[in-house]
């Protein structure tokens, strides 16, 4: 595993593991935190067929913006011919993504290992 150096963010870790980079999401992802966030996911989101988990066990509260930030994220996955996975296990985290429909196009995995693995 080679692990990046830490951006400048509270609520971003980021780690490189083969071809796969895992962008932890911490603490509070609300409007201020994703204007944080987003140089951060569109940098991990532009190179070709990029590989992306996105962990959001280290999050205690998920708003709006971060429902945003997911579907942006997803998008330029997507669009580069890449795959995104998203790890959250928080119940209220794991409730927005239900209601607001995210979960049906980004399933929400209990770990690393789920995500990675079938469906």
């Amino acid at each position: 595993m080679q692990q990046d150096p830490a951006p400048l963010s509270r609520h971003l870790r980021v780690r490189r593991e083969g071809d796969l980079t895992v962008l932890e999401f911490r603490g509070d992802i609300d409007i201020a935190a994703a204007v944080e966030l987003e140089p951060f996911l569109d940098s991990a989101t532009e190179r070709p067929a990029p590989h992306i988990v996105v962990d959001l066990r280290s999050v205690d509260f998920f708003d709006c913006s971060g429902l945003r930030l997911l579907t942006r994220a997803r998008l330029r996955v997507l669009d580069r011919g890449g795959r995104i996975h998203l790890v959250c296990t928080h119940p209220l985290t794991l409730r927005v993504l239900r209601v607001t429909g995210v979960a049906e196009v980004l399933p929400p995995r209990p770990s690393l290992t789920a995500a990675l693995g079938p469906v």
